[in-house]
């Protein structure tokens, strides 16, 4: 019809009627107008409300950074990065907390705009830089975009110029009168070899963090080959920060301060652990989160850790509510539910209820709040008056009767870490707590006597017993910590026993240096047996892994500072090039799947202990012994630092009846 008819465009009565130009606008035309209008009337009221310096300023970027950082103050999380600052730095914006050259140079721009670089080159299909890099430190910011920082941050620290860049300055702290840990200098006659292996070991320390930072910040634990947060982890996939509180003392004694400011920014902002509504580990919560803030409060003085560790104990207290006292294993801190483990029936765990001492027995005395060092001094005196079976402690026992489990015994998994806390919770108190001491001893002698062994080729090595026989003719790898506490146990007091745990922390730390040695990769496995020819070696695939663990790393360096045997400092150096080697990922540090391939498969986690225990260890076995001394700090299963009372003016005890005057006057 259009093409007989071009120039009619309807009928009426069947005449063609002519085309007729519209001289005006249908209804949803007018509204789409009014619309557009509407539209452009707003946005210039906005820009004369939010952007009223365009009268008097004579930069444009002036009055944008004014508008995002008055949005920023009503929605933080809706925010891209910051717009173009009034100063550049090449092509790229600051970001980061200050605008630079207003309030403050800001240290880390190099890294953000490599980051920013990396970003723009990849929306525009262009190479992608191949990995992070990272020019200086990362800049305080949060993985929930930028913060002010709070009102008591900490200051810049102020740091050396010279060979003593470690020196942590006074300064560290806004509060100028309190005392921080200086971190010494290596001294100037150290061997330059000595020094590089140090300095590997804190290079090693920037990498996993970096990358936990790029890839998983806020998150508990990395997986590095796929560069994504672990969600999987021990503590669930909530926003836990797992990585960020274990690694940060790491961080301060490293010197690493740019990078400790700002995790403890997003520990006193986003760490909430009763928003958690997950089952959590009482036992690993307790080691990982209240032992690293309270090392990092002994280390700084700085309120904030010290807070929020009784916040985390608060959030654990309720499984402690049990008719022994002994705690339920998990604890969900949002609703106060507690459970045990499915596989352990209705028992606790004796490593996970005998390892909670240390931290809250601190906790009490730096808060002044009993109720801590109350609730672990009962679960002391179970275990101290419930008979043992051939003087062994079984590693499960019921909350609800104090009764035991099956009489299963081991200083490995599920037992280990009760016997270190006996030992260690008499040093920390200054040899005070005398019972510890004595339990210790007496269930070193018992343990020594039925579980200690010797294979055909002389290695000796911790077996597990069962119902009083030999169960199984295997260590775990969490047993090598039993070089350094023998050893410890031997110089801390001079008894009939001295030489003897001695003699054994010798044997041990070797026969865990051979499980490392007679491995492809030159690190051990998770466990490893003594049965006919096999010696030292893993035989079932799930012992054949290796999840960057340190025990053995923790004997290598207490044997080192006890016996100045320089075999500790070679086998540390040795795992050293082997994590580098095989452990070694661009996006941080993975377990193996088998430490018998010459190219073992990575199991693609970055425990948070890798950061707390392994590189920490390595890096203080080539360190001075003026650096955290055994006789001033004694360190949690975690390793965190805890200060010595009497010894070390950083145990900060807190004023208690001050505290109990406060309580008086809340009621």
């Amino acid at each position: 019809m259009t093409g007989i008819l071009p120039n009619y465009q309807r009928f009426v009565n069947g005449v063609p009627v002519p085309s007729i130009s519209r001289r005006s606008f249908r209804l949803r035309e007018k509204y789409l107008i009014i619309s557009v209008l509407f539209t452009f009337g707003i946005v210039w009221l906005g820009a004369l409300f939010y952007l009223p310096e365009f009268k008097t300023s004579t930069s444009v970027n002036d009055s944008v950074y004014n508008v995002y950082k008055r949005i920023q103050k009503a929605g933080p999380e809706l925010l891209m990065p910051p717009p173009l600052a009034q100063n550049e730095v090449g092509d790229f914006p600051v970001i980061g907390i200050a605008r630079h050259g207003e309030e403050g140079d800001d240290p880390h721009i190099v890294e953000d705009r490599n980051r920013l670089r990396a970003k723009i080159d990849e929306d525009m299909g262009m190479k992608v830089l191949e990995r992070p890099q990272f020019d200086v430190a990362p800049s305080a910011s949060s993985s929930k975009g930028p913060s002010k920082p709070p009102v008591d941050a900490i200051e810049e620290p102020v740091l050396s110029n010279n060979a003593n860049k470690d020196l942590i300055s006074d300064n560290l702290q806004s509060h100028s009168l309190v005392k921080t840990y200086q971190v010494p200098p290596l001294d100037a006659n150290t061997d330059p070899d000595v020094r590089h292996k140090r300095d590997t070991v804190k290079e090693m320390m920037r990498h996993a963090w970096n990358n936990y930072k790029l890839y998983a910040w806020g998150k508990n634990e990395l997986k590095p080959m796929t560069k994504r947060a672990h969600l999987t982890s021990v503590f669930g996939g909530g926003d836990l920060g797992a990585t960020i509180v274990d690694g940060m003392d790491t961080l301060y004694v490293m010197g690493l301060i740019d990078e400790f400011r700002e995790g403890r920014d997003w520990i006193a902002e986003h760490f909430h652990i009763n928003e958690i509504d997950s089952d959590l580990s009482v036992f690993e919560t307790t080691i990982r989160f209240v032992g690293g803030l309270l090392s990092c409060y002994a280390l700084t003085g700085d309120a904030v850790f010290r807070d929020k560790a009784a916040e985390v104990a608060d959030a654990l207290l309720p499984a402690f509510e049990t008719p022994t006292g002994l705690p339920y294993a998990l604890i969900n801190p949002s609703n106060k539910a507690n459970r045990q483990y499915h596989w352990a029936g209705a028992n606790s765990i004796l490593s996970e209820v005998g390892t909670l001492h240390l931290e809250f027995t601190y906790l009490s005395d730096v808060t002044g709040k009993d109720v801590y060092r109350q609730k672990v001094d009962r679960i002391r005196d179970v275990l101290h008056n419930i008979q043992k079976p051939e003087g062994l402690y079984p590693n499960y026992i019921n909350p609800r009767n104090g009764q035991w489990g099956q009489k299963h015994t081991s200083l490995g998994a599920l037992g280990d870490s009760f016997y270190e806390y006996l030992l260690k919770a008499w040093i920390l108190s200054d040899n005070e707590d005398v019972q510890a001491r004595e339990m210790f001893d007496e269930a070193m002698q018992a343990a020594l006597d039925k579980m200690l062994r010797t294979s055909p080729s002389g290695l000796a090595y911790l077996a597990e017993v069962k119902y009083g026989r030999i169960f199984e003719e295997k260590m775990d790898h969490l047993s090598c910590f039993a070089g350094g506490m023998f050893a410890l146990a031997s110089t801390t007091m001079s008894n009939s026993l001295s030489e003897r745990y001695m003699d054994v922390a010798r044997k041990l730390t070797h026969t865990c240096h051979e499980s490392y040695d007679r491995s492809e990769t030159k690190l051990g496995p998770e466990a490893f047996r003594f049965s006919g020819a096999v010696e030292a070696r893993a035989m079932k695939s799930n012992e054949k892994m290796y999840l960057l663990r340190p025990e053995t790393f923790e004997s290598y360096f207490i044997m080192w500072r006890l016996t100045k045997e320089q075999k500790y400092r070679d086998w540390g150096w040795e795992a050293v090039q082997a994590l580098e080697k095989h452990c070694r990922v661009e996006g941080g540090y993975t377990g193996l799947l088998n430490v018998y391939h010459a190219s073992p498969q990575g199991d693609d986690v970055q425990q948070s202990f890798f950061l707390a225990e392994t590189l920490k260890y390595l890096y203080l076995l080539f360190s001075e012994d003026s650096l955290l001394p055994l006789n001033e700090w004694v360190f949690n299963t975690e390793a965190h630092p805890l200060p010595i009372k009497n010894r070390n003016p950083l145990y900060r005890a807190a004023d208690k009846t001050a505290h109990i005057v406060n309580e008086s006057n809340q009621i």
